[in-house]
């Protein structure tokens, strides 16, 4: 607005501000109008963008059509002998008791000690499905789905030490404190559940695997994108059950004024707080819906016996794994479900007795897994969830203690089923006797990148602003495995 002034005698011509003249005119009356509008404006701003803030599970576009919507990552704890599962080595078996041969000279120092004979599977493999797809005798049930399994033969991780393999295998690096990878699924794409949470972590009743929970920490990601962890036994969520002094209404008056009352000093950086207020709210949605996500009690008998619920060899696992597939039948975008984890006793790490070990632990899951991905492709389910079988590492051909391996991340076996995978095939390959990968190999960034890839994330796209350096779970990049899918 332009305005001619003129004071006393003199004569002084300019422009001025709306603000200039509104502090002039009226003793300034004006002016305090425009701050009192401008101030109730932010307001407006702030509470629409704390409500914006606090949403951060909202349910995100993907960065282009995905194949899957939910995974569920079988994690083996401990390291699996890729020779006793899923890479048959028949010379292996034949130069039992000899000698590493020397062409193998330069790896020996890193993980075979001098004068370990090498050592056969006990045992044997066969072909199974259309595909053919080679199975040890381990998995009579997993193999009758050898026509849904990719089975990626050449993975290596770089630590032959549990926990930083695990932290590499579940976040992209070997320390701890980075999200993990179901953090960064979560971020990516959001919860298409609003009454369930977004992330979930089952364990081992006999305690956490080594790199415990950093293992499915949200890192420097908002607190929000951290999993929850679901307890063994009948009550997987605790204090579901709603105070009976209070009713629901009340119940929710007190939260919605809670909610207002942190609103007021809310920052958008304030991550712990935005996730208290989340988990709070979550909690009450929780309350009405959570009981029966996790009631089994409705299943049927012959779904119950599919996961092995009706034998106690099978029960503990096979509880999980129906659990795994009512979740994310009911939205869970990742669910994370260790096999093995407290006293080594029951954990994948054979150093001792390959035998035993392997047997106790297939025993425990093979069926619970052939039931989830059978009960899963029989609800239409499979095509839109992937399923990651795994662990940090595998095992050397020579032996241990006579009986057992060592660890080996240099060569070792995964598999993928659902989720657009195509099935029924073999992906790279270890030497003759299953120690190290031979032509192309797969680092967990290459097997975090196909998985980004099945949920429609760009693996480049996927940052995060932390410390001044845009964070990816693939750091500078993994290779998106194409045989895959």
């Amino acid at each position: 607005m332009n305005s001619q002034s003129t004071y006393g005698s003199g004569h002084w011509s300019g422009t001025t501000s709306r603000r200039d003249f509104l502090s002039r005119a009226a003793n300034g009356f004006g002016s305090l109008a425009l701050s009192y509008l401008l101030a109730q404006d932010a307001a407006a701003a702030d509470r629409e963008k704390s409500a914006k803030v606090t949403n951060l599970l909202a349910p995100k576009a993907p960065h282009f059509t995905p194949k899957a919507k939910a995974v569920i990552f079988l994690f083996m704890v401990g390291g699996p002998s890729q020779m006793e599962t899923f890479d048959p080595k028949p010379v292996l078996d034949r130069l039992h008791g000899q000698q590493m041969p020397p062409s193998f000279g330069e790896v020996k120092s890193q993980f075979v000690k001098a004068g370990t004979p090498l050592l056969r599977s006990a045992w044997k493999f066969n072909k199974y499905g259309q595909s053919g797809l080679e199975v040890s005798d381990l998995f009579p049930h997993v193999a009758t789905c050898a026509d849904d399994l990719a089975v990626i033969r050449s993975c290596y991780t770089d630590s032959f030490v549990h926990a930083p393999a695990m932290y590499q295998m579940m976040s992209g690096r070997v320390l701890a404190a980075h999200p993990s990878l179901g953090s960064w699924v979560t971020f990516g794409l959001g919860s298409e559940s609003e009454n369930l949470p977004a992330y979930c972590v089952m364990t081992q009743p006999e305690g956490l695997p080594e790199g415990g929970a950093p293992m499915w920490g949200a890192g420097y990601l908002p607190a929000v994108y951290q999993a929850t962890q679901l307890r063994n036994g009948k009550t997987p969520i605790l204090h579901l059950a709603p105070p009976t002094e209070i009713s629901r209404a009340q119940q929710s008056n007190l939260l919605g004024y809670l909610r207002r009352m942190n609103s007021l000093n809310l920052r958008a950086d304030d991550s712990e707080l935005q996730a208290r207020l989340s988990s709070y709210e979550l909690a009450f949605r929780m309350q009405q819906h959570a009981p029966e996500a996790v009631d089994l009690s409705k299943e049927s008998k012959a779904t119950r016996e599919m996961y092995g619920l009706d034998n106690n060899q099978t029960a503990e696992f096979g509880t999980r794994c129906l659990l795994a597939r009512r979740l994310v039948e009911r939205g869970v975008r990742f669910v994370l479900l260790f096999s093995g984890g407290g006293p080594v006793s029951v954990q994948w790490d054979a150093h001792d007795n390959m035998v035993s070990n392997h047997e106790q632990m297939c025993r425990w899951t093979d069926k619970p897994i052939a039931g989830l991905l059978k009960d899963l492709k029989g609800r239409g389910l499979l095509d839109s969830t992937l399923v990651v079988w795994g662990s940090e590492f595998g095992r050397t051909p020579v032996s241990e203690n006579g009986k057992g391996r060592d660890h080996n991340p240099t060569g070792f076996s995964m598999w993928m089923a659902g989720g657009g995978v195509k099935g029924g095939q073999v992906i790279g390959q270890t030497d003759e006797l299953g120690f190290r990968t031979v032509g192309p190999r797969y680092h967990p960034r290459d097997i975090h990148a196909s998985i980004l890839h099945a949920l429609g994330l760009d693996q480049m796209k996927l940052t995060y602003l932390h410390n001044g350096r845009h964070e990816r779970l693939t750091d500078f990049g993994g290779q998106v495995i194409e045989q895959l899918f």
